[in-house]
């Protein structure tokens, strides 16, 4: 607690410091806040958060999507698994996967340490959670079923720290989990640039006031079966209708159109082609969970001379 109240009190000063610099009359042309004059230094210690991020630097080199994995099965080795396999970044699924807060702290550090980036997908909208998952050093967050634009809002204060938002500053464990591993103060000063802030557009509600909520966060992904469930075209056996393909392309658009990035869930390597050769720039490819459900049944149904018909598209 000692070493937390001396960065806070650094971090401080440091602001105290910008804002003095600030009088000059230049301003942050986005968020109306007086410049931060930094040292080469400090600038040095905002490129080592930056470079931490392997999902954010992919976005940032603009050269190909960024392709990741699922996890919904707890355990390291499992977070090792995914992160071994290729991928820029894996999900820490604590909506519909088998992960708990002492889960998701063990799969966090697990992805990290293999300079992945361990993304953590919310299991509702509270502040509470977005603070914890961050705290875990999570690289990003994920929050589901988003509604409103209020609820945006929201989620995106709860996700920085002031004078931008509204989140709580004291855990030491999140700095573990960037490589070179910053100070405290470090990440407070920089986390609010380093981090991203992802809502899903999957309820009807949601979708009517994409283009609002496009400007508010840094990914807008979209998750095709509940929205298709929302709006009343369902995916039945891996068919999507004419209108939610139509969704899709509008909630693609109005992302593109804020200068954001837009992600969306996929069900395995096929379908993830198709929605790269799309644009679309972070994608899901597989999810643990039924892969090796599918390995397992095909492997079985290989050795016991079965013909497997074609699968369907699941979850």
């Amino acid at each position: 607690m000692v070493r937390t109240r001396t960065a806070v009190a650094s971090a401080l000063r440091t602001f105290r410091i910008s804002h003095q610099s600030g009088r000059s009359g230049l301003h942050h042309p986005r968020i109306g806040q007086p410049l931060r004059f930094m040292s080469s230094s400090a600038m040095a210690a905002s490129a080592k958060m930056l470079t931490s991020n392997k999902l954010k630097q992919v976005f940032i080199e603009g050269k190909r999507p960024a392709m990741g994995f699922w996890q919904m099965i707890p355990g390291a080795n499992v977070s090792r698994i995914l992160a071994r396999s290729g991928a820029d970044w894996v999900m820490v699924d604590c909506e519909h996967g088998n992960i708990d807060d002492a889960a998701m702290h063990d799969a966090v550090p697990a992805i990290a340490a293999l300079g992945i980036s361990p993304i953590v997908r919310l299991p509702d909208i509270q502040p509470w959670m977005v603070k914890r998952a961050l705290d875990s050093g999570a690289h990003g967050i994920l929050v589901p079923l988003i509604r409103t634009v209020e609820e945006v809002k929201s989620v995106v204060s709860a996700a920085k720290f002031p004078p931008l938002g509204t989140r709580g500053f004291g855990s030491p464990i999140a700095v573990q989990n960037f490589h070179p591993e910053p100070t405290l103060t470090e990440y407070l000063q920089q986390a609010n640039e380093s981090l991203l802030t992802m809502v899903q557009i999957e309820t009807k509600e949601a979708l009517d006031s994409v283009e609002e909520i496009a400007a508010l966060v840094d990914v807008v992904f979209i998750g095709p079966f509940d929205l298709g469930n929302n709006i009343g075209h369902p995916v039945i056996n891996g068919k999507m209708d004419v209108e939610l393909d139509d969704a899709i392309a509008r909630i693609y658009n109005a992302t593109v159109a804020a200068s954001k990035k837009c992600g969306i869930f996929c069900t395995g390597g096929e379908q993830a082609k198709k929605y790269a050769d799309m644009g679309f720039h972070m994608i899901n490819v597989a999810t643990d969970f039924t892969a090796l459900q599918s390995t397992m049944v095909s492997a079985l149904a290989v050795a016991q001379g079965k013909v497997q018909g074609e699968k369907a598209a699941s979850y």
